[in-house]
């Protein structure tokens, strides 16, 4: 991939943002990248890391398109209204501006969302719109003092897009998911902590090792029994508690066929570290 890199390496898929001259912006070709990227993850990978190339996380979408399709469109409105026969005089200009948010922006953060294995996102620095987004797809937020994250998609003019409204209430509670849209304000690590955004914020200096040992900890995790908890918590989040008692206990059956149960039990009774190794 021209614009997303791939590493695997003890169990971790780290999958890079790597278009640090558009500081990771979903471009058409960063967010088709990304799908691609994330449907590559082989199967000895236990947890994936979402990163950026550069200063930046992800600058969200791609300024530069808007403004093409803008100027496109009002281009082709001159053109209608002095008699042109254009076929789709009567449509709205922006469909299909709006279709490939759709289909590339938000479909980026929806490969990322539905990825059963554990993800974590390693956030250095700023976050933005859609890269905020795409920075709450993932189950574990992981930042360093100088991260940020906006959800300012009212500074370009439009409502909130790729998923947000049904991840960010999710994460902080409607209240503060409708004053994070509706100021578009940029907070930083620590404000973004408090309203529970990010799990954990980390010194600049410290940051790389922090995040590896939490990496480390999920990715030798028994990970059969943790995607099925990863599985179980969304679900939770709609069920009734019969309704989770009756998923959690089919699941189990699932994870207690595993050798990782075996080992953790042994591991337990023998008072020792288990040695997971994800099957």
């Amino acid at each position: 991939m021209d614009n997303v890199t791939l590493d695997v390496t003890d169990g971790v898929a780290t999958v890079t943002l790597d278009h640090p001259e558009m500081r990771n912006a979903l471009t058409s070709g960063v967010a088709t990248d990304l799908i691609a990227t994330m449907d590559e993850i082989p199967d000895e990978a236990r947890c994936v890391v979402l990163a950026g190339n550069g200063p930046t996380f992800c600058a969200g979408g791609d300024i530069d398109a808007m403004v093409d399709g803008l100027d496109s469109e009002a281009r082709s409105a001159s053109e209608q209204s002095s008699g042109s026969d254009d076929p789709r005089d009567g449509e709205n200009p922006a469909h299909e501006r709006v279709q490939r948010i759709v289909d590339e922006t938000a479909g980026a953060v929806r490969a990322v969302a539905t990825c059963d294995l554990p993800t974590v996102a390693k956030i250095h620095g700023p976050a933005y719109g859609a890269g905020g987004a795409l920075a709450i797809a993932c189950d574990v937020l992981l930042a360093s003092e100088s991260a940020s994250i906006s959800f300012g998609f009212r500074q370009v003019g439009l409502n909130v897009d790729s998923g947000a409204s049904h991840l960010l209430p999710r994460m902080v509670g409607e209240n503060v998911a409708k004053e994070l849209l509706l100021t578009g304000e940029l907070i930083d690590a620590e404000r973004a902590a408090e309203v529970g955004l990010f799990n954990h914020v980390y010194s600049d200096d410290e940051f790389e090792e922090r995040v590896a040992g939490v990496v480390d900890r999920i990715a030798s995790g028994p990970t059969v029994a943790l995607k099925q908890s990863k599985r179980l918590v969304e679900q939770g989040l709609t069920s009734s508690l019969d309704e989770a008692i009756e998923n959690e206990a089919a699941a189990q059956i699932v994870s207690a066929s595993t050798d990782d149960h075996e080992e953790g039990v042994r591991a337990f009774v023998a008072s020792r570290d288990p040695e997971f190794e994800g099957e």
